[in-house]
């Protein structure tokens, strides 16, 4: 198996093109040369037959008969006849089968004995058969001679036109050639038909023999199934030509055979039209299908420079926001942990210059001050705000604050027990992390930098409060403040709170904004403490 696999595939077409024509030539040639010969045959019986009818029928040879003058009046006609026609002998006998006239002299007078002369004498039939002479077959064509009476007609005599079968095979030779020559001819036509294919076949194959082309499916399959990316294969008519599992799975299909359906029928929102025009590489856009967001990329497929169709990969946002969220939290940490060390890191040297210069009074009085705040901010984050990962976001923001030169002041008022269940880490790091930022960004410009955070689990509903002493917020900004890409910041921005407002919006929240009468601006989240069925939140990162 091994040895026929590294046979060529052209060598295998041309052989088996060869082989099927060579086939054909000789079964053709076989029946043509059988129906030739039969044809042939039965026309040269047709002919002799014919020929010793006429001659039986001639007036001449009557007259030569009465007379007897066979020899001097009838051979004349007799070698013309049998000139004619290619015929090796005509013989004319009588009632006794004495020979009359023959082509060899020697012969008149003789007699000759066959089963066809009491046939044709007795019944004045006419019949052919095969004799057989020392230089050759020939085909006999016998007849009676009638001679007609007063009363009655009578067989005097018959006559025998003989024909040399090497006669029929040599036209049949000549027939055969020609066909065999035209044969050839098709051959080789058919061998040069065979090249070309076989070279537009490797070139369709891109040069691969077909257990190469078996191995690559194979490993595709094995990759196509490996992968947790949806891969979808559209052909320039928009039909799909390859769908694997994850596809199905990430866009709740079924298992039907979705090959040679078009894109529209089974993702009506998936617009490819533009990339199978332009045949443009897309990467990172984000598609809305059956209430989820993924993120698509798009590769033209290319032969000769033009588009064929088009390979989209994708993956499902929600696991991405999943994956970058928990990275957000992780740098959350790290920047409070960062900030926290390099704060404290001035104030020790604060505290040594103070201890180096005899400044006592001032490094204590310096001590009682930090610990006052530490223990007002620790007694409110830790006392009251009960929740671990709020607690954990805060205490970075904290420490961002002070190395921004903010103070982020912690509502006294502030209390919260655990948040619920359905309130996930990440929507707390979202919320409360943006907000947060938000503010920050809002006050760098001012003198002061003030920002409050509040948080209230009173009643039904957690309230979540971030206010700052900023410029506030302009009627303009109003409108677009919550939409995808709305920012003043900058190209690449604005997603912070259209990220905060689908995850509102996802837990039966609200968020109101206004602005301060003393300036800035208020932000305020109302989320429930229970919901029955959180919405589907396709949050763009």
């Amino acid at each position: 198996m091994r040895t026929y696999k590294k046979i060529p595939l052209q060598f295998k077409i041309l052989t088996l093109i060869t082989g099927l024509i060579v086939m054909i030539i000789l079964l053709l040639v076989g029946i043509s040369s059988y129906v030739l010969f039969v044809d042939s045959r039965n026309q040269v019986e047709q002919l002799v037959l014919q020929t010793a009818k006429t001659i039986a029928l001639m007036p001449e040879l009557h007259e030569a008969i009465e007379e007897n003058e066979l020899e001097e009046t009838f051979r004349p006609i007799a070698e013309q006849v049998k000139d004619q026609i290619h015929a090796s002998n005509i013989i004319v006998e009588d009632r006794e089968t004495i020979i009359y006239s023959h082509i060899d002299p020697s012969e008149v007078g003789t007699g000759i004995h066959h089963d066809a002369n009491e046939q044709v004498l007795t019944f004045g039939g006419s019949y052919n058969f095969e004799v057989v002479r020392e230089n050759g077959d020939v085909l006999v064509g016998k007849v009676p001679i009638i001679a007609s009476f007063e009363k009655y007609d009578s067989v005097i005599g018959t006559v025998a036109v003989e024909f040399p079968e090497e006669n029929i095979y040599k036209n049949l030779y000549q027939k055969i050639k020609t066909i065999l020559f035209a044969s050839l001819v098709v051959l080789c036509l058919g061998i040069i038909g065979g090249v070309y294919l076989t070279k537009n076949i490797r070139k369709d194959t891109l040069g691969l023999e077909p257990h190469e082309i078996a191995s690559l499916y194979r490993e595709r399959n094995a990759i196509l199934l490996s992968i947790k990316e949806g891969i979808v294969a559209i052909n320039r008519q928009g039909f799909i030509t390859m769908i694997n599992h994850s596809a199905k799975n990430m866009l709740n299909l079924d298992d039907s055979n979705y090959i040679q359906k078009h894109i529209s029928e089974v993702l009506p929102s998936l617009q490819i039209d533009q990339g199978l025009e332009t045949g443009e590489i897309v990467h990172h856009a984000e598609v809305a299908i059956n209430d989820k967001v993924f993120i698509f990329n798009f590769i033209p497929i290319l032969e000769n420079g033009q588009v064929i169709g088009v390979v989209a990969s994708f993956t499902d946002k929600t696991e991405l926001k999943k994956l970058v969220e928990t990275l957000s939290e992780v740098r959350e940490y790290s920047d409070g942990l960062r900030a926290q060390t390099h704060e404290y890191s001035n104030k020790l040297y604060l505290l040594s210059g103070l201890m180096q210069l005899e400044r006592y009074q001032d490094a204590l009085d310096f001590i009682q001050k930090e610990s006052y705040v530490h223990q007002y901010q620790t007694k409110i984050l830790f006392n009251q705000i009960r929740d671990p990962n709020v607690q954990a976001i805060l205490l970075g923001k904290l420490g961002k604050a002070s190395e921004k030169k903010i103070e982020l002041i912690i509502d006294v008022d502030s209390y919260v027990d655990p948040l619920p269940d359905h309130i996930e880490i990440t929507d707390s790091i979202t919320i409360i992390g943006n907000l947060i930022d938000n503010a920050f960004e809002a006050v760098m410009s001012q003198k002061e930098k003030m920002v409050t955070f509040s948080i209230m689990g009173i009643g039904n509903e957690i309230i979540i409060e971030v206010t700052d002493n900023g410029h506030g917020i302009s009627s303009e900004q109003f409108e677009e403040l919550f939409k995808i890409g709305s920012s003043t910041k900058g190209s690449h921005r604005g997603f912070g709170l259209f990220n905060v407002m689908r995850i509102v919006k996802a837990l039966n929240g609200t968020i109101e904004v206004t602005n301060h009468k003393h300036g800035g601006a208020i932000f305020t989240v109302f989320l429930p403490k229970k919901i029955q069925n959180r919405e589907g939140d396709n949050l763009h990162d």
